[in-house]
């Protein structure tokens, strides 16, 4: 019987579980989707419910691919900052509120102003309160659904209810609380005078761990859930976003990870608590104790390209172009998409214009244009909107000599190539990388029961895979490309201001 360390992602359009062996080669995984509600403009929702049975489906769909498998310990990884509201009796008040629902944005902006302004309040989180965070969907509650709020007794973020449901605790650990807005991510504790200031009683807020931490073992409910014998040890985990950096082997300063899932992410561990000058990049607590987070966050990536697939690029009724086909096409075309810019932000952005009423544009379009060409411009975009994370990150001094390239949008080299040209440096995929955030999750399950004794040890599983090396003429093109993108929401953000009022919908 094999040994085994099984990490489930609570990802935000399926569940993923994977069985790692406990010398880092992935024995098996498997994937259950489920759907995502979007009943007003701006609004994403999820019933958690659906969570438990993808969980359910997934960890029994890996244990039939590995045959037989002795399950040492489970680590958790899923979505950030999405609200799962509770009762008393641990029962969920209304769907959750998950990471790339906008309709907050006047909550964050009056609970700045409550902290004393954006200096205080990054003095107290290191970071802004985003849309995005859970804090502001609090607040949310609190001002639109008071008889909700008035029940509500505990929230948790959605792999902590995978927790309770699997385990009957309540916790949460250090990575996903920081993505709050009500963590003190220096000191790594909740900060819980903020809390009180914005009106947040900080017992809603679960009892905080370092993410290798045992924090409960399997029930047996949680047993039977999953099809495996009670008492398995259930560490901490991370946040997605978070946890993946050591997925893909980042651990140490002067490497960055790239990831292209639904959103885009440029990250960087740190060795301290680096400040965050205006809080357009995020700061976190790393999933590795004694280390940090660092990252920007573009809700628009490889959900833009499924976006040009689904709606612009598909006949009514047809099925849809294969995502391979369609790269295919984009790289017929040329660096640059024939002088063609796509600005990706269909669902608001995060950074480096945390704007949630930001829109997405194609600048440049002409009727020479191709299919090809306009695909490739929306992988390019992408690509661009990493440029402005790290533009940001070299203001703090923080930068890579090399990539490490992850979720699905690294199976392509075309996209990988675009990365290695833009930013003039390798970019390298390493063993797990494609498998996200549950490769993390196993990984610090690892590190929670002893199998590596640390981060690093754990990190050195991620073995290369591919590597791109720069070419200097598509760099060239790329990065003159790039100045002309950065000008472009500058200038075209009255204008979406005004494209944004309420009676061009009516």
């Amino acid at each position: 019987m094999t040994a085994a360390l099984l990490g489930i992602d609570i990802g935000t359009s399926g569940c993923k579980a994977l069985l790692l062996a406990t010398d880092g080669k992935v024995i098996a995984t498997d994937t259950a989707s489920y759907p995502l509600s979007r009943p007003r403009p701006g609004w994403t929702e999820q019933d958690p419910a659906l969570w438990i049975e993808g969980v359910r489906a997934s960890v029994a769909g890996a244990l039939a691919k590995a045959g037989a498998v002795e399950v040492l310990a489970i680590g958790l990884s899923g979505q950030m900052h999405g609200l799962t509201p509770l009762d008393a009796s641990h029962r969920v008040l209304r769907p959750a509120i998950l990471w790339n629902d906008q309709r907050n944005g006047p909550e964050c902006a009056a609970m700045t102003e409550a902290a004393g302004g954006l200096p205080a309040l990054l003095a107290a989180t290191n970071n802004r309160m985003l849309p995005g965070y859970t804090g502001g969907k609090i607040v949310w509650m609190q001002r639109h659904e008071p008889d909700l709020f008035g029940r509500m007794t505990l929230m948790l973020n959605p792999k902590d209810y995978l927790r309770l449901v699997l385990t009957g605790e309540v916790a949460t650990e250090v990575s996903d609380a920081s993505g709050t807005g009500l963590f003190d991510t220096r000191a790594r504790v909740w900060a819980t005078g903020l809390a009180e200031r914005l009106g947040i009683d900080p017992g809603l807020l679960p009892p905080v761990f370092e993410s290798p931490e045992v924090t409960g073992r399997l029930s047996t409910d949680g047993a039977a859930l999953l099809g495996l014998p009670a008492g398995i040890p259930v560490v901490g985990g991370g946040g997605d976003s978070v946890i993946q950096t050591i997925g893909s082997g980042v651990i140490a300063p002067g490497e960055l990870q790239t990831t292209i899932g639904t959103a885009g992410i440029l990250a960087a561990a740190l060795d301290a608590p680096q400040d965050n000058p205006d809080g357009r990049l995020q700061v976190f607590c790393n999933v590795v104790p004694g280390k940090w987070h660092c990252m920007g966050v573009s809700l628009n990536a490889g959900g833009a390209f499924s976006w040009l697939r689904d709606t612009v690029l598909s006949a009514a009724g047809g099925a849809p172009v294969p995502f391979a086909t369609l790269v295919d096409e984009a790289a017929e075309s040329v660096p640059g998409a024939r002088g063609l810019l796509f600005l990706p932000y269909l669902y608001g952005e995060r950074c480096p214009h945390p704007d949630p009423g930001a829109r997405g544009a194609f600048v440049g379009l002409t009727a020479r244009h191709r299919r090809g060409d306009i695909v490739r411009s929306v992988m390019e975009g992408v690509v661009h909107a990493f440029g402005d994370m790290h533009a940001l990150m070299a203001t703090m001094g923080i930068d890579g000599r090399v990539i490490k390239a992850s979720g699905g949008g690294a199976r392509s080299p075309l996209w990988r190539q675009m990365q290695a040209d833009l930013f003039g440096c390798e970019v390298v995929t390493t063993e797990g990388a494609a498998e996200g955030a549950a490769f993390g999750a196993a990984l610090v399950a690892g590190i929670g029961l002893g199998v590596w004794p640390d981060g690093d040890a754990a990190a050195a599983c991620c073995r290369p895979l591919t590597r791109e090396t720069p070419d200097a003429a598509a760099g060239a093109i790329y990065r003159r490309a790039h100045a002309i993108y950065r000008t472009l929401y500058p200038s075209l953000a009255p204008a979406i201001a005004e494209l944004g009022d309420p009676a061009f919908d009516s």
